[in-house]
Parts: C-alpha cells; sequence; structure tokens
C-alpha cells in the first residue's frame, strides 16, 4: 500500500473558529454539576484546523509530495474539523468521530480507492465494553485509529503541525475487535483481530492480527505493535508484517522525548520474496514557556523495494516547529520542514520528479475544545 501523503517572503495569517466540546465526570454517589461539555452521559470535544504552507520548489501541482496532513502548497487550507460524542464505558460505552476536510481525505484514500465511501467522514464509531470486576479489561468494537506510531492524528495533540513520513506511511485505522488487559502495574497487553490496513470493508477473506504490549516504568514507556496478516487484493496469500515500537521519556514536565522505529515487509502471493522497508524517528518538545514550545523532529525512511512511496529511495526529514498558546484551546504553530531523498522524486516548477529535496514553511491554527484525549 502506498501513501503519498524559503526563498521569499511570507506574510500569511489564517483564523479559524469552533464551537462546543466535553468532559465530564465519573457518576459519584452525590449528585454533581456537569462539566462544561458534557450533555448528560454524553461528553462532546472537537477541533478546527487549518494552515498555510509556502513550498520553495513551487510544484505546479501544487502539493507537497508524502506529506499528511500539509498537502497544499502555497494554499490556505482547511486541515480538518472534527467532533467526537463519547461515553465512558460503565460497562458500555462508545465513541463517534465526526469530521471533515482534506486530511480524511486522505485518510480514507483506500477506502475511497476500493469504492467503499460510506464512512469517509468517520475516523472513529466503536463501541466498548468494560465489564465490573474485569481487572481492567476492556474490548472495543468498530472503527477505531491504528495501536502502531508515535503520533496521533489530531494536530493539537502531536508536538509538529506536520505528520512524520512514519505515520504517513503506516496504518491509519482498522475496523474489527481490539482488547487490552492490565497484566500487573507495569505492563498492559492487547489483542486485536481486524479487517486489515485502512479499510472497513476487507479485500480479501483472511484476517489481520494485532498483538499490543504497553510498559510503564516511571518516565520512561515503551510501547509495541505487531500487525500481521493478509493484505493483498483478493488473495490470502502473501502476508504483511509490520512491527512498531515507540519509546517515551519524559524527564520533566518541561520536556519530552520519543524514539520510533519500524519494520514492516510485504511478501509476494505468487513467488517467494518481499518488499521490505524500515524507518526510525525520533522528536522532543521543549516547553519554554507557559504558551510557548518548541519541538525538533527527524526521520529516516528505507524504501528498500519502493514498495511504500513507489521509488526505491532512502528519505529523510527534518522539522522544526513553534508553538504560540494563543489562548486555552487556541494555539497556533510555525513550522520547518525540509525533506530529501537519494534519488530525484520532488517536483519543481511544472517538472515532476527532477528534486532531490523540498523545504516549506507553514503557520497553522488550532482551536480544540474538550478534553485533550
Amino acid at each position: 500500500m502506498q501513501y503519498s501523503k524559503l526563498s521569499s517572503t511570507l506574510l500569511i495569517s489564517t483564523i479559524f473558529c469552533a464551537t462546543s466540546i466535553a468532559q465530564t465526570t465519573a457518576p459519584a454517589p452525590a449528585p454533581a454539576a456537569p462539566a462544561a461539555w458534557s450533555v448528560g452521559p454524553i461528553n462532546f470535544s472537537g477541533l478546527v484546523d487549518g494552515y498555510y504552507n509556502y513550498a520553495a520548489n513551487h510544484p505546479g501541482s501544487r502539493t507537497n509530495l508524502y506529506r499528511n496532513f500539509d498537502v497544499r502548497a502555497n494554499s490556505m487550507s482547511l486541515n480538518m474539523a472534527k467532533v467526537t460524542l463519547e461515553h465512558d464505558a460503565d460497562p458500555i460505552g462508545f465513541k463517534l468521530d465526526l469530521g471533515f476536510g482534506r486530511a480524511f481525505d486522505l485518510f480514507n484514500f483506500q477506502d475511497t480507492a476500493n469504492g467503499f465511501d460510506n464512512l469517509r467522514y468517520v475516523p472513529q464509531a466503536y463501541v466498548t465494553f468494560k465489564p465490573a470486576g474485569g481487572k481492567g479489561f476492556q474490548m472495543d468494537f468498530g472503527k477505531f485509529y491504528t495501536s502502531a506510531g508515535a503520533e496521533p492524528t489530531e494536530t493539537h495533540l502531536n508536538w509538529n503541525y506536520s505528520r512524520a513520513l512514519m505515520y504517513a506511511n503506516g496504518p491509519y485505522y482498522h475496523f474489527g475487535l481490539r482488547t487490552s488487559m492490565p497484566v500487573n502495574k507495569y505492563l498492559t497487553a492487547g489483542f486485536q483481530l481486524v479487517n486489515g490496513w485502512n479499510n472497513v470493508e476487507d479485500n480479501n477473506s483472511g484476517k489481520t492480527m494485532g498483538f499490543t504490549t504497553a510498559v510503564t516504568l516511571g518516565k520512561l514507556t515503551w510501547l509495541n505493535t505487531y500487525y500481521t496478516g493478509p493484505e493483498q487484493n483478493q488473495t490470502n496469500q502473501g502476508w504483511r508484517n509490520f512491527y512498531d515500537t515507540v519509546f517515551t521519556f519524559n524527564p520533566s514536565d518541561k520536556v519530552s522525548t520519543y524514539l520510533n522505529i519500524d519494520y514492516g515487509t510485504q511478501k509476494f502471493a505468487a513467488s517467494k520474496g518481499s518488499n521490505d522497508w524500515i524507518a526510525v524517528g525520533g522528536a522532543a518538545r521543549f516547553q519554554l514557556t507557559k504558551t510557548i514550545a518548541f519541538s525538533p523532529r527527524a526521520e529516516y525512511y528505507y524504501d528498500k523495494d519502493g514498495f511504500i512511496s513507489g521509488t526505491a529511495q532512502k528519505l529523510k526529514e527534518v522539522t522544526l516547529t513553534g508553538e504560540y498558546k494563543l489562548a486555552e484551546g487556541l494555539l497556533t504553530r510555525l513550522e520547518y520542514r525540509r525533506d530529501w531523498s537519494d534519488q530525484r522524486v520532488f517536483e519543481r516548477g511544472d517538472n515532476p520528479a527532477v528534486s532531490k529535496n523540498q523545504t516549506t514553511l507553514l503557520i497553522g491554527l488550532v482551536a480544540f475544545f474538550g478534553p485533550k484525549r
């Protein structure tokens, strides 16, 4: 599966506004006043997220290659608008996301390409069962975000505005069953049985299995995700195996870091051999003041056989993101990013695949409401 996700003066700003959202408290013996963004047992949250992106290559297609979700070059764009309705399991709960904007066109690209468009504007929709006395066991069924990767889908939950190459080229979501269970105070383990990668309706009769663990040791967390199963159209031959591991280390409330490593292989259906890829990336966030933060990120992505990007290449990117919190629930980010490859894959002007690099400068604004989760 494949995803394509300064030399002049920049003076642009773009402002977006939005409404409502939610947090509620668990039921208590004595009645309590509802939280600000809840209606009865339903919690609400959401965001509006837009940006202007200046591309030094001035691509004729006005598209930044290998980007999610800052794909539009030299243009203002609405990345996403999303509202979430959820009810914490007691023991039955649910989560429903309704999302609009170019981000969700990219997010649901594979389902749309395969002719299934019914949940294009529903990033997540699942029910939850968490039995009383179940010692923390939880089961979800429906469409949900992948467990792989260091970055979440929503911009305000990320440290950078743009998504990493590892986000853009990994799974976004799955449809099926997801479970988790605390083993002890340090370890949580989970199992998933899903249709596959980025598809609500399966493209074959086989199923993909997912195995997850989370180890928490004070300021250090180690997350592991492994997906394995048939992912090719109309055949259960040629399995895809994907391993993702994330280390996070947060030495203080002002400094946070992560290291993310991926390894994937797609076996051939009709012969021996495989397409392989490996990637490593890391980022940090420095909270300089109550309103100002700075987040650098760097990645190396080796698409050995061109299975992911369409070209056998070694991709790299460096991103520098500054954040300013304008008010509670309103932030702006200024971001410099440079991508480069050992192959001529990037567009320059009206000429495709003539440059080995692309450089962008972006300013984004995000308004969000309700709990940050």
